[in-house]
């Protein structure tokens, strides 16, 4: 007996089959380590295509087909099984787990694993609670169109009763459901059905356009089932051709329709990202400016004048000014939710759509819609062509640029302004502290000088941050503004403690979205995070609490009288440096030199200001279908025909 089941063996609990081949589990490991892949192994023949496995082992090398190395668990009595195979495997130095306290940060982890550094990862629970917390998490993933595996426990197929933390009702596959819905999911009723599974997994979380969580659902009694497996037959990471319209007629079509428009808009959804270059020659060839989702902050460099910044519900006077006064809308990688769009009625000028998506519903979201599905890039550069072939010049649009850059200007004044109104008394504090803007703009501006990656937290935070940040490239920023998921930004940081190549990052939280999510702490130290977590407290929902004010003239229960130490929280985790922000521009600067210069995770605390004082925010420049509004909203929505 093998020893990395000598504890099952002393139980009796393996039957004879099981304890013939448990110790081939190790030396099975121990080839792929030593061909450097299960591929190599198969291909030298030292690993053969048939094997005779337990369901988990057989997940396992499934996986490592797809190249998924790296498993994100929070083991329970519904994965004991998985696990132990997940321990030998990380002895011989095929995979590696990493544990977590929290099934919601461990999503996020693996969330931002993938949207970060494109490494895909499996996340592992239990069955239950813990599955229905993981599940929560993903909808991170779900959002924004991100491939990670979630496997889970689930109750056996023997039908002998409830299982504890199933759910209780008569009813089969009662999880498959749930993740169904979020997903793509897939119930293994039987070891023989993972091939399938893992066929239609692989085209779900490396869809090229529309990725997602993909859902293996592992009943408790079938993981240790031995059945007889093809290695070689389970699918392998899909590389899919580059698509896009063969026909010429619909980009000189759209060609034609940007060439007589006079005020062209590009809207840069979070599809848009990592096609930097593409955006750009899109806009100087079409004669246009560039308005950007929170998801695609750094598409167009922040000083270019064809950038308008962020336009949507919250959006900014350039971007809302560009949205509201365009006649042609070319927009680009974008689900056109509401608020990048004002709830439908972002565009009310707007004759014509051109769309570039590799999804068709999203492509055909408007009316009155050219539709260009495939890849950005490939799109863009046969539209490019089709553009430059007309080299028809049109003095209008030169009048439209010429607009937008004196609204851009209205809107980098009005910044200003409210960067240099940073101190004041708040009723909380009851002394003068930094406003919220002027605080995460420090921040920002620290990060850049650094080279380090921003992540924000759901909120206020969030909300001041898209319209603040000045990215000159894609990747500097992640919003997840998908979900707008409390307690991500914080959970985000773990994944440079899992990366291969990592990237110092700041988490930008405020202390609701914190509070998410704390065990964070140890799970940073736990696995080496070097990087920073910065706190804006105003001990309350400020972003809520502003939008019942505008809608209502006063807030009601977001915000609470409980005074919490963040300092003391966080220096009470060993390894993690927790220092106070303090209440000026130059103590706050300094606790950011003192953070960054730890080795580990630092923690920095900063109270701000939360009031009626109209410097002390951004404000909002569009329309949201929430709340008081929505009369106002819906009778403007039923009025268009785009």
């Amino acid at each position: 007996m093998g020893k990395a089941f000598q504890s099952q063996s002393r139980g009796h609990e393996l039957s004879q089959q099981q304890q013939d081949f448990y110790p081939d589990v190790r030396a099975r490991a121990r080839t792929i380590a030593k061909c450097g892949g299960i591929n190599q192994a198969l291909v030298s023949g030292m690993l053969p295509e048939i094997l005779d496995l337990t369901l988990s082992e057989a997940m396992v090398l499934g996986l490592l087909r797809q190249g998924v190395r790296k498993y994100l668990a929070i083991f329970g009595h519904g994965s004991t099984d998985l696990a132990e195979v997940l321990r030998v495997y990380e002895e011989e130095g095929v995979t590696r787990t990493y544990n977590f306290r929290n099934e919601v940060a461990m999503a996020h982890a693996a969330t931002a694993l993938r949207w970060q550094y494109g490494e895909i990862a499996a996340v592992v629970t239990s069955i239950g609670p813990g599955a229905l917390q993981a599940m929560a998490g993903s909808l991170a993933a779900a959002s924004n169109g991100l491939g990670v595996y979630h496997i889970y426990g689930d109750e056996t197929t023997f039908g002998e009763g409830y299982n504890m933390q199933q759910v209780p009702k008569d009813e089969q596959g009662i999880f498959g459901n749930i993740t169904a819905l979020m997903g793509r999911s897939y119930v293994l009723h039987t070891p023989q059905a993972l091939r399938e599974a893992l066929r239609r997994g692989s085209v779900c979380v490396h869809h090229p356009y529309r990725a997602g969580p993909f859902y293996l659902l592992a009943p408790i009694n079938v993981q240790p089932m031995v059945a007889r497996f093809n290695i070689s037959a389970m699918p392998e990471k899909p590389e899919l051709p580059i698509v896009a319209p063969s026909q010429a007629s619909p980009y000189a079509e759209a060609a034609k329709l940007i060439s007589q428009a006079s005020k062209v808009v590009i809207k840069a959804g979070g599809g848009a990202r990592g096609t930097d270059d593409a955006i750009r020659r899109l806009a100087q060839a079409a004669g246009a400016v560039v308005v950007l989702s929170p998801g695609s902050t750094g598409v167009l460099r922040d000083d270019d004048p064809r950038n308008m910044h962020v336009g949507g519900s919250k959006g900014s006077i350039s971007g809302n000014f560009a949205m509201s006064e365009a006649d042609l809308l070319i927009s680009v990688g974008s689900r056109s939710v509401c608020q990048a769009d004002c709830s439908g009625i972002g565009y009310p000028r707007v004759q014509q759509v051109i769309n570039v998506n590799g999804d068709v519903a999203n492509a055909l979201h408007y009316n009155r819609t050219v539709p260009l599905t495939g890849d950005i890039r490939a799109v863009v550069d046969r539209l490019v062509d089709a553009l430059e072939a007309l080299s028809e010049g049109n003095e209008a649009k030169a009048e439209w640029l010429q607009a937008c850059a004196r609204k851009k200007g209205e809107w980098l004044d009005y910044r200003s302004q409210r960067y240099a109104a940073r101190d004041m008394v708040d009723r909380v504090w009851k002394v003068d502290v930094l406003t919220q803007p002027a605080a995460i703009k420090m921040v920002c501006d620290f990060a850049k000088h650094i080279d380090a990656a921003k992540f924000f937290d759901a909120g206020d935070v969030q909300a001041n941050g898209f319209q603040i940040v000045e990215d000159d490239t894609s990747g500097d920023t992640y919003t997840e503004t998908g979900a707008s998921f409390m307690g991500f930004a914080a959970s985000a940081l773990l994944a440079s403690g899992i990366a291969e190549t990592p990237r110092y990052s700041i988490a930008f939280s405020g202390d609701g979205s914190f509070m998410m999510n704390p065990q964070v702490l140890i799970d940073a130290v736990e696995h080496g995070v070097k990087g920073m977590l910065v706190i804006f407290d105003n001990r309350r929902m400020a972003a809520i609490s502003s939008l019942q004010h505008a809608q209502y003239g006063i807030d009601f229960k977001t915000n609470d009288s409980v005074e919490v130490d963040y300092v003391a929280m966080a220096g009470s985790v060993k390894g993690v440096l927790a220092v106070h922000g303090g209440t000026t521009a130059e103590t706050l600067l300094d606790a950011l030199d003192r953070a960054h210069a730890h080795p580990g995770l630092s923690v920095v605390h900063v109270p701000v200001f939360s009031g009626d004082n109209a410097l002390s925010g951004l404000g909002a420049w569009g329309s949201w279908n929430v709340g008081s509004w929505v009369g106002d909203v819906q009778e403007k929505w039923m009025k268009q025909s785009l």
